[in-house]
């Protein structure tokens, strides 16, 4: 099989099968993103797409989920979108499902009809990393879009009955930002219909324009009990009902629950993380663990 740079996904999707449909990243300009900046972008063959599905049996055994590779899969076409799903189910019977990361351009090309017809086929829950929905950030990090325009994009996916999986980087905005961008993420996604939410916390990577500019001055990190903070006022904020997940190694703590049911008790495990943990000691995890 081919896999140009290797397998990346989500913690949550160790059991899936892994196919590679696109190499690299079609943006490679986030200041914040140390990935794939080795790798030129490129779409893969439907042949190679092809004969890579016939080996899926050989190495992942009999997956029920397919979780597409690479940065942002969903950017393929809808026509090849739909022959890798015909040929996943002919050759892999067992899928159920499929997905993959997806930025939010992605789908400007796709229609309602046409994302709706790619759920009759099996996609479900691509992630979206959308990081955050204040315009301030998208601009400072080269996010490559608007505010405007993800909010069109993630109505267009409700509208087609795709269900997705969202994140939220804390401390993205750094030092006294946080409130903005908690608020104005939650506010992005009210109403869409996101089955998850996945947080992380931003860590500067060496190489990547953002540790560059904390260098020079130009960027001051947010602490950590202000980007807890900043967390605390995303869950108060945040409408919808879905699942919170915090599981990445940059967060100090670890919960996957149901919102907004469970919203008050995480706010209060996070207040006592604050008082009894404190500043030094989160510091030094995110020290120990310098991972995006």
């Amino acid at each position: 099989m081919h896999f140009t740079t290797g397998i990346n996904r989500p913690p949550y999707e160790a059991r899936s099968g892994f196919l590679q449909v696109t190499s690299g990243c079609s943006h490679k300009s986030c200041t914040f993103c140390g990935y794939f900046k080795q790798c030129a972008f490129k779409l893969s063959p439907m042949d190679e797409i092809a004969a890579d599905i016939q080996e899926i049996p050989m190495y992942f055994g009999a997956p029920e989920r397919i979780f597409l590779q690479s940065a942002d899969a969903f950017v393929a076409s809808y026509d090849t979108l739909m022959q890798t799903a015909y040929l996943i189910h002919k050759h892999v019977p067992s899928v159920k499902t499929i997905g993959g990361y997806a930025r939010i351009d992605n789908f400007i090309d796709k229609t309602v009809e046409q994302l709706r017809e790619l759920r009759k086929v099996g996609y479900e829950n691509p992630y979206l990393g959308v990081e955050s929905g204040d315009d301030e950030i998208l601009k400072r990090t080269h996010k490559g879009y608007d505010a405007k325009t993800a909010r069109e994009q993630l109505e267009k996916l409700t509208a087609s009955g795709m269900p997705i999986i969202a994140n939220f980087l804390n401390g993205l905005g750094g030092k006294n930002y946080g409130l903005s961008h908690a608020q104005k993420t939650a506010e992005l996604y009210d109403g869409i219909n996101i089955s998850m939410i996945e947080v992380s916390s931003l860590t500067l990577v060496p190489g990547t324009n953002l540790f560059y500019r904390r260098q020079k001055g130009k960027f001051v990190e947010a602490g950590e009990v202000e980007r807890l903070r900043e967390m605390q006022e995303f869950l108060r904020r945040l409408s919808n009902h879905t699942v919170f997940l915090s599981d990445h190694i940059s967060m100090p703590f670890f919960v996957k629950a149901e919102l907004p049911e469970k919203r008050d008790e995480i706010i209060a495990a996070i207040d006592q993380i604050i008082d009894e943990v404190g500043e030094e000691k989160l510091r030094r995890h995110r020290d120990v663990n310098p991972i995006m």
